[in-house]
């Protein structure tokens, strides 16, 4: 099945410009982009049919290597993941690359002269893809607060930032062509000058996507719900998944101010009874990605009434894990997805296949 959308979907960094180009003048999607969207439509059908447990590697396989790099992917694919969960960010040449944060952490880089960056660095946006190579993303400071939660996270140094077309090579070469990703949108309303703005992320993104044909293999997610408006707009056959987390650490729902949040593209939790997954629902989405320490039975339940899948993030430690398994959510999103593959062996779940490839 395939159907006309309206195309603005524009990319600078791929040789599909002038294609889109002409898609954006006659108001139609390009052949490749069409063709894509049909057999992506058939087999999301399809995969509901037969859909199992949605065991996610976070940031690759963040607790054993460096995160959102080709080695931490490697490792989720060589123990067997259902999908890679990652950021991405766009540079000044418009290259998506894959990034947690939209600027130089200095957590875990150093630059080109293999010093540690002394404080937060510059914004990925103001850099070129050639200029954000010069960084090293291979360890933890050791130094830094972070170093303390990943103990077991091994260094590779000489890593460097991976474009996202990159992690879609890594898994067809290790033969994993079945491999879901995860991609979130890396953005916030609240520092709107670091990134694009939420409709032109979202267009970069999916022109990159199609461009490798990997529509019918991604969700895309986010906490700014904005972006997520934009993709089902363009692109209704890729699945969203609406992030969130109401804790003293971050809390993008802010039910209890009463001009709301910026975060949740007007989709307001005084609006829905104060029921996230009530937003959701409302929102379009497919998927509820909350925070795990925001979910009890009651609000699974709910979601699954509503017809959403509820797939937990960041799920690290063993009992957590058997406590979210106990839960019946659909996915877990881990750090360790080694301890997630425990737990489901204990119980006679499904594994997913390991594919070993070195990055």
């Amino acid at each position: 099945m395939t159907r006309s959308m309206p195309c603005v979907v524009r990319s600078r960094d791929t040789r599909t410009t002038a294609r889109c180009a002409v898609c954006w003048t006659s108001r139609r999607l390009p052949r490749f982009m069409r063709a894509a969207a049909g057999v992506g439509f058939a087999l999301l059908v399809a995969g509901c049919a037969t859909k199992g447990f949605d065991l996610q590697g976070h940031r690759g396989a963040r607790g054993l290597a460096p995160e959102n790099t080709l080695p931490a992917f490697a490792t989720a694919l060589t123990l067997g993941v259902t999908t890679l969960e990652l950021d991405v960010g766009i540079t000044k040449d418009e290259a998506i690359v894959v990034s947690h944060d939209p600027y130089l952490n200095p957590d875990i880089v150093r630059g080109p002269d293999g010093a540690w960056l002394k404080e937060k660095g510059p914004p990925i946006r103001s850099l070129t893809f050639a200029e954000l190579s010069r960084y090293d993303f291979g360890r933890i400071n050791p130094e830094s607060r972070y170093a303390k939660t990943q103990a077991d996270q091994k260094p590779v140094d000489g890593t460097r930032m991976p474009r996202l077309a990159e992690v879609f090579a890594l898994a067809r070469r290790a033969g994993n062509h079945s491999m879901r990703f995860n991609i979130e949108t890396k953005l916030s309303p609240l520092e709107p000058a670091q990134t694009l703005p939420p409709n032109e992320f979202a267009e970069r993104l999916l022109a990159v996507i199609y461009a490798d044909g990997m529509a019918q293999q991604v969700t895309i997610q986010s906490f700014d719900w904005r972006t997520l408006q934009r993709v089902q707009a363009l692109a209704p056959e890729i699945p969203t998944v609406y992030l969130s987390a109401q804790q003293k650490f971050f809390d993008n729902i802010l039910a209890d101010k009463p001009e709301g949040s910026p975060w949740v593209a007007g989709f307001q939790a005084k609006d829905h009874g104060g029921s996230v997954p009530g937003m959701v629902k409302a929102a379009g989405g497919r998927i509820w990605s909350p925070y795990f320490g925001d979910v009890d039975a009651k609000k699974i339940e709910e979601a699954h009434a509503l017809g959403l899948d509820v797939v937990v993030w960041t799920v690290n430690k063993p009992e957590d894990i058997e406590r979210m398994l106990d839960l019946k959510v659909d996915g877990i999103i881990s750090d360790r997805p080694d301890f997630v593959r425990v737990a489901m062996a204990k119980r006679e779940m499904r594994l997913p296949r390991p594919t070993p490839v070195t990055p």
